[in-house]
């Protein structure tokens, strides 16, 4: 018995690892204070690098299932820590220098972001609806105080509460779902689930089921459920927005593929339809919500709706290839989006960040670097050839018109060239509009991330999706 724990316990090491580092930091920040947040920030990148180190360690290595089945370890998990750990590491640094600038810095900020990560780490091994529902709920208490993190700013205090209130809500139709499906089977495990259903009522599933997915698609801002989204973008200080748009909706999203494949493979056509409409509703408001921002937070807010609208696409198909083009896209997606959120970061006029469309105007006279990488980055997310951001839509579009969706791609196609109006607008106010006001000097912690983000969109891409690609593909045929 004992070596059974000690084995399920090695396997689980990322997770226990977080944990336990997770209260070792928050004790030493109880004792020290505030004057210990810069050694925490490191002290927590470091933790994050350790895990990632680990989860490489353990690739290549069969399946296992933890604890009873609740949890497992295989491709899919792995590929879903590491993007989780190093997007997190990302933030932190994001975090750290500007949180000082503003006057924000506090140790609970990178400890908070383990802890949201463990729980992220929990949701894409979650082999059970138990442990689904866990690992959502601790990465989302977690936000929760990280959407607030400014209590001065009552912008941020809006964002934290509007965040919890619609954020209980989802959890609510989420666990409302969970009982159904739970009643209606008699299982929580997702294979004991898919071995249940044919003796079950499948009306009675589905309707679960339908629950469940409103409670998913609110954590990745899939309409109609992204009601929170541009507010919490606007208000929340703009490191957490970063990881707001990014590591939780890779999370989520990798989830509700497990769940629906793996428990739910004979109810292939009704979570399809769901699918379907849920998609093609985050595309169209995501689209043409975003024509109308003046904030750019509010506008990269309707970007994420819009891209997780894509996402769902490649999800909708039903197939391995349909899963492999979700984890290719969201990767580009994540990294995307946190270099146009570093880009925020890198300056500021007189001490207030650049937010709106009238800050970027005429930013390539004054910094022609950051303009340059915010144009590479913003031509990635409008899906411009031969950029990163074009082979996402490419591989999402293609696994849905091989499973026979031809208008669902089409219509995707068309949104996302509307879409890309919003981003060629911000691009014309940066290289075009008249404005040459001075700005403060560059943050070198946030431009290097920046930088990094738009050389991966840009030539480097073609170098490391040869590799991402085979990669996403193992992840992907785990599920199937």
């Amino acid at each position: 018995m004992m070596d059974v724990l000690v084995q399920q316990l090695f396997f689980a090491g990322a997770e226990v690892w977080l944990a336990v580092m997770a209260m070792v930091l928050l004790v030493v920040g109880a004792f020290v204070g505030n004057r210990a947040t810069a050694a925490i920030s490191y002290a927590s990148v470091l933790v994050l690098a350790a895990a990632v180190a680990f989860i490489i360690g353990l690739n290549g290595h069969p399946r296992v299932s933890l604890f009873g089945g609740a949890i497992s370890t295989d491709a899919l998990a792995n590929f879903g820590r590491i993007m989780v750990f190093v997007t997190a590491a990302l933030a932190i640094v994001l975090g750290d220098r500007w949180m000082k600038r503003v006057g924000l810095q506090k140790f609970e900020y990178p400890v908070l972001m383990l802890l949201a990560a463990l729980g992220m780490s929990v949701m894409v091994s979650a082999n059970s609806l138990i442990s689904l529902y866990l690992g959502i709920e601790m990465q989302s208490l977690a936000l929760y105080v990280l959407a607030a993190f400014s209590r001065d700013n009552p912008k941020s205090s809006e964002a934290g509460l509007k965040y919890f209130v619609l954020g209980a809500l989802s959890s609510g139709l989420l666990l409302y779902g969970i009982s159904l499906i739970y009643g209606f089977t008699g299982q929580v495990g997702f294979a004991e689930i898919a071995n249940a259903l044919p003796t079950s009522s499948k009306v009675g599933v589905v309707f679960g089921l339908v629950f469940m997915l409103a409670g998913l698609a609110f954590k990745v801002s899939a309409a109609p459920f992204h009601m929170w989204t541009p507010d919490v973008y606007e208000g929340a200080p703009t490191p957490v927005v970063a990881f707001f748009s990014s590591a939780p909706k890779l999370a989520a999203m990798i989830l509700t593929a497990r769940v629906l494949t793996e428990g739910f493979a004979l109810a292939t056509p009704e979570w399809q339809q769901v699918l379907i409409v849920i998609a093609v509703l985050s595309m169209i408001f995501g689209s043409f919500g975003g024509l109308v921002q003046g904030n750019i937070k509010r506008l990269l807010a309707y970007s994420s709706i819009a891209n997780m609208g894509f996402a769902l696409v490649g999800l909708a198909a039903g197939t391995a290839a349909g899963v492999q083009s979700v984890l290719i896209y969201m990767v580009i997606y994540m990294l995307t989006s946190l270099g146009l959120f570093a880009g925020l970061l890198v300056t500021a006029r007189q001490g207030r960040p650049l937010e709106s469309f009238e800050d970027f105007a005429g930013l390539a006279k004054v910094r022609p670097g950051l303009a340059l990488v915010m144009t590479l980055l913003l031509f990635s997310a409008a899906g411009i050839p031969p950029l990163a951001g074009f082979w996402g839509k490419f591989f999402v579009f293609k696994a849905a018109l091989d499973a026979g969706l031809v208008w669902l791609a089409v219509i995707g196609v068309v949104l996302s060239v509307i879409a890309a109006f919003y981003y060629l607008k911000l691009i014309k106010v940066m290289w075009f509009d008249e404005g040459d006001r001075p700005v403060d000097g560059i943050a070198w912690d946030a431009g290097l991330v920046a930088l990094a983000m738009a050389l991966f969109v840009g030539p480097i891409s073609w170098f490391v999706l040869p590799v991402l690609e085979p990669w996403a593909l193992r992840a992907a045929a785990i599920l199937f």
